[in-house]
């Protein structure tokens, strides 16, 4: 597609998870050269029309098209679909409301827009994220990189966004601190998704982390952005439940293990986990709703772990447990 060709652009203020839906559902729908669809929070939810209703704020995980979809903030959150020819308005308009009704439907804009960059248009509401040490940043915004960072790229197209929700942030910043203290050998990362967490350690420790992912999408997606940040020849993505693969349970002594999916595997994978992880061996876990982490970490605490840090952001909570030593006070750290 000639991307400074005129093109339309259809958008819907809607709440954090129906937003990533539609971008994410539509984006199946279409070729990269027909279709780009961006979701992203609006910086300023207070200058908006009167009659743009808020969204309530969502105390569930939502299904969307790349799999589960975290709670919304209480901030507006706009989708945006960039055709590069001409759509059928009535039947986009269709499309949007099989996701999320024809009501809200009805409330779809579209706007055919001058000649321009649409692909950097679409990524205007993309921020660059900072955990501790790391950024996790689109393409669009390497010319705004901080130097002396773990700056880690996720391409827009495949699957920007990973690294704007709270469970991942948590889990970059329990990362960065258990860094600070040891350099753990052996990694794996369970339910890897695009692989963010993979690429951090690695990046970090310039060794290689396994990574497991149900969903053999993601696993592609995950080994593409590993070559474009890197570390291909670091973190080895492949398809597992679990650690159900062999080159995974091959490792039975694991340093640390990255474990950011919802309270009902974790529980499931407890007793996985815990025979794979070393004597000595630390979990930073996430997916975790605040009233779900006494029910997590009453399994855990079963297998000999305990709490020794925790961070809530955004309603999510990120767990360090350590197995062996001490029992220690945990640190717990509030951020919106």
């Amino acid at each position: 597609m000639n991307t400074t060709a005129p093109t339309v652009i259809a958008r819907l203020i809607t709440d954090e998870a129906t937003a990533k839906a539609i971008a994410d559902q539509l984006s199946e729908l279409f070729e990269p050269e027909e279709l780009a669809a961006s979701a992203f929070e609006l910086p300023d939810a207070d200058a908006l029309p009167t009659s743009v209703p808020r969204p309530s704020r969502q105390n569930t995980p939502r299904e969307g098209a790349m799999g589960t979809l975290l709670p919304d903030s209480d901030c507006p959150w706009q989708a945006e679909l960039y055709f590069g020819e001409a759509p059928d308005r009535d039947a986009i308009r269709d499309l949007v409301a099989n996701i999320v009704g024809a009501k809200a439907a009805a409330a779809l804009t579209f706007e055919e827009v001058a000649a321009q960059d649409w692909i950097a248009t679409s990524l205007d509401g993309m921020k660059p994220v900072d955990a501790g040490r790391f950024t996790v940043h689109g393409a669009h915004s390497r010319s705004t990189l901080k130097p002396n960072r773990f700056n880690i790229e996720i391409e827009a197209a495949l699957a920007f966004g990973t690294g704007h929700h709270g469970t991942t942030r948590g889990c970059l910043l329990h990362l960065d601190s258990v860094l600070k203290r040891r350099k753990p050998r052996n990694i794996v990362d369970i339910g890897s998704g695009t692989g963010v967490l993979a690429f951090a350690a690695a990046m970090a420790l310039k060794d290689v982390v396994l990574a497991g992912e149900l969903d053999p999408d993601s696993v592609v997606i995950a080994r593409e952005n590993a070559r474009l940040n890197r570390v291909g020849t670091f973190v080895r993505p492949v398809v597992a439940a679990g650690l159900q693969h062999p080159m995974l349970r091959a490792t039975r002594a694991y340093d640390l293990v990255f474990a950011n999916i919802l309270a009902r595997p974790l529980k499931m994978l407890a007793p996985e986990i815990a025979r794979a992880t070393a004597p000595s061996g630390e979990l930073i876990l996430s997916g975790l709703l605040i009233r779900d982490v006494p029910g997590v970490l009453a399994k855990y605490r079963a297998f000999g772990f305990h709490l020794a840090r925790r961070v809530h952001l955004e309603g999510w909570a990120s767990l360090i447990l350590k197995r062996g030593g001490t029992k220690s006070r945990h640190t717990q750290y509030g951020y919106a």
